[in-house]
């Protein structure tokens, strides 16, 4: 029974919990078991709060048994990415600088989800500052795929993506700077939402960039991640950036129902120099899209050939002033790739970091363009399969399909589309400014194919 358990989704648990089926202290006590047997092979967790689980498991089942059911996601074991705030304990970044930062407050997602009932079982493994894809960490040590061990989940937020997809927590959040949701979500076969710039709240959560950061679920199936997003959206005074746009019930709008849904195609720049079975795979699930009634149009995004530039500008730049003081206070304590990314941000003049952003103006308008003609925008989520653990940042560096949705701050889904070489592929969705809506629907659509044929990690070969 404690297999079958781990293994379900909130779409699946939570009517079981509403219903006193089952209770969240038998959820979680299974939850916590399978934490607790795999996190010496994967390394997803830095620290497992057993204790603090099994109180707030307790509580949560009296709630519920007296009738006070408050969300689908009361009663459901969670776990953070570590750069996440949590009043009174401690949080990293996945950093020595910050082996013993202790936050005063609650960041808003979290106080968000405590409201809705969620019982949090840890802190999970991040790349350093979340600034980076392996999830190779230099103090915490490197996080593996639970698909095989000897590859890296992705990263920044490879500890949640490998977590999810080994039944070590039921989901997760995680931050997304350059694709650090998606980028460990296709690689570990999950599903992974950038909500729209604004949409959730950043406040309580280690920034990584000022004008590029996002937070969004990371959970086992698309009705995760909407129920997710109903209760993290939504304006928060305290987060600058936050926007008053209204929020919706994402769950109630995925029915599968994509006719007449254009499709947007561009073969120059999200299409380019993909590895061929990866592309065979996305198009496959493109056309199973099509058979569902789903429409496809090519469109041109020439400005897209300077996003790479655009970003890493921009990025980099950000980064650096974030961390100016600790490259020149404690760099000792930096991991050395780290290191090396802050000080190379301090290159840029301000005259090219201007300059990018109005490259990244000219980026904005011509998507903006692009969507008065198409519903979403449909790209591999990575051209290729990631590497082998232990090889480092330079073994993987191609982001180019995700860096630009950052810098436009529209919404993208990743979802499991099969697999190549028993790894999962993944297949991105890219919406319109505040339309998640409609990008989690066609995910759906697609999920409902199932293009992984029900496929998991084999983790009883750990």
């Amino acid at each position: 029974m404690s297999h079958e358990l781990v293994s379900k989704s909130i779409e699946e648990l939570a009517p079981l919990l509403r219903n006193q089926d089952i209770s969240p202290v038998e959820l979680t006590e299974a939850t916590l078991h399978q934490a607790e047997r795999y996190n010496d092979h994967l390394n997803a967790y830095i620290e497992i709060r057993e204790k603090e689980a099994l109180n707030a498991a307790r509580k949560a089942e009296q709630e519920i048994m007296k009738g006070e059911y408050k969300t689908a996601l009361h009663g459901i074991p969670m776990a953070l990415k570590d750069n996440i705030f949590f009043e009174n304990q401690i949080t990293t970044m996945g950093s020595k600088i910050y082996e013993n930062f202790v936050p005063h407050y609650d960041a808003t997602v979290v106080k968000k989800l405590k409201e809705a009932g969620v019982i949090f079982t840890g802190r999970l493994n991040l790349h350093e500052f979340a600034w980076g894809g392996t999830t190779d960490n230099p103090f915490y040590g490197t996080c593996r795929n639970p698909w095989d061990t000897q590859k890296i989940p992705g990263g920044s937020s490879g500890g949640s993506a490998a977590a999810i997809s080994a039944d070590m927590t039921v989901a997760s959040l995680g931050t997304d700077t350059v694709g650090s949701i998606r980028i460990p979500a296709s690689a570990c076969g999950i599903v992974g939402l950038k909500p729209t710039y604004g949409r959730v709240s950043k406040h309580g959560c280690f920034p990584s960039s000022m004008t590029l950061d996002h937070v969004g679920p990371m959970t086992k199936k698309v009705y995760d991640s909407a129920a997710l997003l109903e209760v993290i959206a939504g304006y928060d005074y305290q987060d600058q950036d936050s926007s008053k746009s209204t929020t919706q019930l994402y769950t109630n709008y995925l029915n599968t129902d994509i006719s007449n849904c254009v499709i947007g195609i561009n073969e120059d720049y999200f299409f380019k120099d993909v590895d061929p079975q990866i592309e065979q795979i996305v198009r496959e699930g493109i056309q199973s899209l099509v058979n569902q009634g789903a429409i496809v149009k090519h469109i041109d995004l020439p400005m897209h050939e300077y996003s790479e530039y655009t970003q890493l500008i921009t990025f980099i730049s950000e980064a650096s002033t974030i961390h100016n003081q600790d490259i020149k206070e404690q760099s000792n304590k930096l991991g050395e790739d780290l290191r090396l990314k802050l000080e190379l941000g301090q290159v840029p003049s301000a005259v090219e970091y201007l300059q990018a952003q109005q490259l990244r103006e000219r980026i904005n308008r011509e998507i903006e363009s692009a969507f008065e003609r198409v519903d979403v925008i449909i790209s591999p989520s990575l051209p290729e399969l990631l590497p082998d653990t232990g090889l480092g940042e330079g073994s993987f560096n191609d982001i180019r399909f995700m860096g630009p949705v950052n810098l436009t701050g529209l919404p993208a889904v990743t979802v499991p589309a099969g697999l190549k070489n028993g790894m999962p592929v993944g297949l991105q969705i890219i919406g319109n400014a505040f339309q998640e809506k409609k990008i989690l629907n066609l995910a759906y659509a697609l999920e409902q194919t199932n293009p992984m044929q029900r496929s998991k990690p084999n983790l009883t070969l750990l």
